[in-house]
């Protein structure tokens, strides 16, 4: 029985660093560049695009902006998951859970 108060009482606390890190996930601003700067993506640590800013020298060449712009929104993604990763794995760390389990 004690056994099972302990698990509860470790799974709550679980579940409040996990909100936690979702709600400083969801305040957190990464940022990320294409062509030298000239196109720059912002996304929250939930994947959620917050703006895009473009360098207006690379505006006349539509092509070469959208490939810009995918590939910053892209990167910032990536930015963003890989410190939703670092942040969710520190708290299963925490509380002695193995790696990838949450």
């Amino acid at each position: 029985m004690q056994n099972q108060l302990k698990m509860l009482k470790q799974m709550q606390q679980m579940q409040t660093k996990l909100a936690k890190v979702q709600e400083d996930l969801d305040r957190e601003q990464i940022e990320a560049s294409a062509g030298g700067g000239a196109v720059k993506a912002v996304v929250t640590g939930q994947q959620k695009m917050v703006s895009i800013t473009i360098d207006p020298d690379v505006a006349g060449d539509v092509e070469m902006l959208q490939d810009l712009v995918v590939a910053a929104v892209n990167e910032a993604m990536d930015r963003s998951r890989a410190v939703a990763a670092e942040r969710m794995q520190s708290v299963a760390a925490g509380l002695g859970l193995p790696p990838g389990l949450i």
